[in-house]
């Protein structure tokens, strides 16, 4: 029983694997490396698509004013926030799939829902007259890709023994939030010639096509969906919704929520937020700078710091380098809050540089925390776990969202919520430290 060929059963339209011991080396070097490593090609492969159509819409806003859409700042801002509203609801939705469905009907039809979204939004954007209900639909809707990560995620966790679940994780989160990067980058570009559809006219008289900024996602998203289905097995761990909920007994299931939250929840919502609020504090500004010009910079560099961290957690633990993160984050957000009330263009850049840094540290805490759960919980939990933190942190865009509108309305500046954001990293380095870092530990990892 050495190939998927004969350690794999085929039931109902799924087809389980009999037997899965990563942590048997014998097994795992005859067989359950090259299982693994193809599940973890083709789920960060899907992994990417699911990011790229949940922060498709962060895209689009900055754009709809300028083609017809009459769209208030708020009503811009509750756009950026429906993804991550629908994000998280859908997560935790996802943090109970894998075992009762597995990987291969769960990573397959979960890609394929994505092509709701995308085809609706196609339609949408070439008639300004559209329903705003419709657009927070659509919106709502291309959560779908958000809540995607937490079975994809646990799904991959179950495939590699501890030792290297910092670097697998790290390396499918990473690469797949580089989806978002992705959809800001080329959807400046895209836009720009004629693929299928109608063109629409800008406020300054220039055709644009913003219907192809979901229309490229389509094929390579139909096309992954079919090979997960073809190709992915799954994992012989079962567990009914019930046994599941155990996860939820444990108070370790909420510290490392609430370090996620910090992690992932930065990431996610300033990705979604980032375009806007260049918009809005440095739009004003003969010079404007173009949001997208600067906005996948974050999401990019995010990415590529929680692709590095994955191994330099297997290698020095994940508590270390969550500290690391907790830190920068305070100290990040803190130097953004001075340049979100510019008196001049020329503070742009440090706004940008800032940010940036909130992007970096965020994502090395978004790979060390993942390091940790499968330290602190038991295969199956861990999993669960890890779709949990997920969930809520994927709320993060639509806090972010509604949160910087609200106090940009009230205050005219996002300067409080980022001095708030950094009062609430500072807490969490705290915790991180008191359970998993310092000498003598409840959880040392």
């Amino acid at each position: 029983m050495h190939t998927d060929e004969t350690s794999a059963r085929r039931g109902g339209s799924g087809a389980w694997l009999e037997r899965w011991e990563p942590e048997d080396g014998t097994f795992w070097e005859q067989s359950g490396k090259a299982i693994a490593r193809r599940t973890l090609i083709i789920t960060t492969a899907n992994l990417t698509m699911a990011f790229a159509v949940w922060f498709v819409v962060s895209a689009l806003v900055v754009r709809l004013d300028k083609v017809g859409f009459d769209l208030s700042t708020t009503q811009l801002f509750w756009l950026a926030a429906m993804p991550g509203l629908a994000g998280g609801t859908f997560r935790i939705i996802h943090t109970f799939l894998i075992p009762l469905y597995g990987s291969r009907r769960v990573v397959s039809l979960g890609t394929a829902s994505l092509l709701i979204p995308l085809v609706g939004w196609f339609f949408a954007v070439q008639n300004p007259s559209t329903p705003y209900w419709v657009l927070l639909l659509l919106a709502f809707l291309a959560g779908l890709g958000g809540g995607n990560f937490s079975s994809f995620m646990p799904s991959t966790s179950l495939f590699f023994p501890k030792r290297l679940q910092g670097t697998a994780l790290g390396v499918q989160a990473g690469i797949g939030n580089f989806g978002v990067s992705l959809v800001q980058f080329l959807t400046p570009w895209v836009i720009g010639f004629a693929l299928v559809g109608s063109a629409q006219t800008t406020d300054s008289g220039d055709e644009i096509w913003l219907q192809n900024a979901v229309l490229i996602w389509i094929p390579p998203v139909a096309f992954l969906a079919l090979v997960a289905w073809l190709r992915l097995r799954s994992v012989p761990v079962r567990a009914n919704v019930r046994e599941q909920f155990d996860i939820f007994h444990e108070k370790h299931t909420w510290l490392m929520t609430s370090l996620y939250v910090m992690t992932f929840g930065s990431f996610s919502g300033f990705a979604a937020t980032f375009p806007l609020m260049i918009k809005e504090v440095y739009g004003g500004f003969e010079d404007a700078p173009d949001p997208l010009s600067y906005a996948f910079l974050g999401p990019l560099v995010g990415s590529i710091s929680r692709v590095v961290a994955g191994p330099l957690s297997d290698r020095f633990g994940g508590g270390r380098l969550t500290q690391i993160s907790g830190i920068g984050l305070v100290l990040s957000a803190i130097a953004a809050s001075f340049f979100v009330q510019p008196v001049s263009e020329s503070e742009f850049k440090w706004f940008v540089l800032s940010m940036l840094f909130v992007f970096f540290f965020a994502g090395i805490g978004n790979a060390s925390t993942f390091k940790q759960i499968p330290m602190i919980f038991p295969p199956r939990q861990a999993g669960g776990v890890i779709g949990w933190t997920a969930a809520i942190a994927a709320y993060g865009p639509f806090v972010f969202s509604v949160a910087i509108a609200a106090v940009i309305a009230a205050s005219g500046s996002p300067m409080p919520f980022f001095l708030g954001a950094a009062a609430f990293y500072a807490v969490n380095v705290a915790i991180n430290w008191w359970y998993y870092v310092r000498r003598g530990a409840e959880r040392p990892c």
